[in-house]
Formats: structure tokens, sequence, C-alpha cells
């Protein structure tokens, strides 16, 4: 065997195997950074990402992405890494939760409003349909009618802005939550 042959064996010998331990997440891809980025600090290391939303024609407010990861079964502080880790998923679902209400609400109120004038109309449809026509009952229920086909646009955003100034703040700590718990996972790392 010649020097060469000798070292390149000798650098074989060398690595050790390594067991690694899988986690495949679902998110949406608004999400997928803060993931990806946070899950880093609990000693998870990107393996293959896959976008889902062309497998399912989703559309692209609603694309999804699959993130698969792996991680050393042998690392350092373990226990401590996946309690911080359990604690950055809480967080997250609590700011996917809060995103969801700022529009939630808004728009069952502006549904109900909708379904009021509905009814407002069709009360007008019959008294206009009734025999005889009852022409100035029609006029009555019609405005309420039309201004509640109107108004629920402007009624959806008033309430969406006002939760939005609600909810902010709570969203910012949520972050700042989660921020202190990925800098303490890697500090846990290194």
């Amino acid at each position: 065997m010649s020097d060469h042959e000798k070292v390149t064996f000798s650098e074989k010998s060398q690595k050790n195997y390594v067991g690694y331990e899988y986690k495949e997440i679902t998110a949406d891809d608004s999400m997928a950074s803060l993931l990806l980025d946070g899950y880093e600090n609990f000693g998870w290391e990107l393996n293959e990402s896959m976008p889902e939303s062309s497998a399912r024609g989703r559309t692209d407010r609603m694309a999804k992405t699959v993130i698969r990861m792996r991680r050393d079964r042998k690392i350092v502080n373990k226990a401590e890494l996946t309690r911080l880790q359990r604690n950055f998923e809480a967080c997250v679902t609590e700011i996917q939760t809060l995103e969801k209400r700022k529009s939630s609400t808004a728009t069952v109120y502006a549904l109900i409003l909708g379904i009021i004038g509905t009814a407002f109309m069709a009360g007008a449809t019959f008294a206009v349909t009734a025999q005889p026509p009852y022409i100035v009952l029609c006029i009555i229920l019609a405005v309420p009618g039309f201004l509640g086909w109107i108004m629920p646009y402007f009624l959806f955003k008033r309430i969406q802005r006002k939760e939005a100034e609600k909810i902010t703040p709570l969203v910012e700590a949520k972050y700042d939550e989660i921020y202190e718990i990925c800098e303490k996972g890697n500090k846990l790392l290194y």
C-alpha cells in the first residue's frame, strides 16, 4: 500500500456513524421561514423542503410547504431542547390562532348583517308580489335590505381594523417569546 492509500483509508475510518431522528412539518408558506429558523435553534437541520400546493391544487393564499428535517439522536441537552421546542411550537400555534382571529370576528358580523339585509329584501319581494302589491311596504323593507347588502363590506373592514389593533401587540409579544426561546435553545447547542 502506498502512503496515499493509507491516508485515504485512515480518513475513512475516522468518520463516525451518526444516527438521525427525523421530523416532517406541513406549514403555511407564510410561516415556513420562521419555522425553519426556529427549529435550527433546537438542533434540527433541513433535510428537504417540498411545496405541497401544486400537488393538491390549493390557491396561493392557502399554499403549504412540507418541511423535512433531521437531528442527531445523541445531541447534547436533548431533553431541554425538546421542552423548548414544544414551547416554540405552542407559540407558533398561538400566533396562527391570533392571526385568524383578526378576520374571523369581522366575517361573522358581516355575515349576520348580510343575512339580515337578505331577510329584509325577501320581505320586500313578498310585499311587491302580494295581491294587491304593497308598494310602500316594499320600499320600506327594501331600504334596509339594500343597506344590509352594502354595509357588510364596510363593517368587515372596520371590525378587522379594530381587531388588528387589539391583536397586533399580542402577536408581537408572542414573537418576542419565540425569539427568547430560540436564543435559549441556541445557547444549549453551542
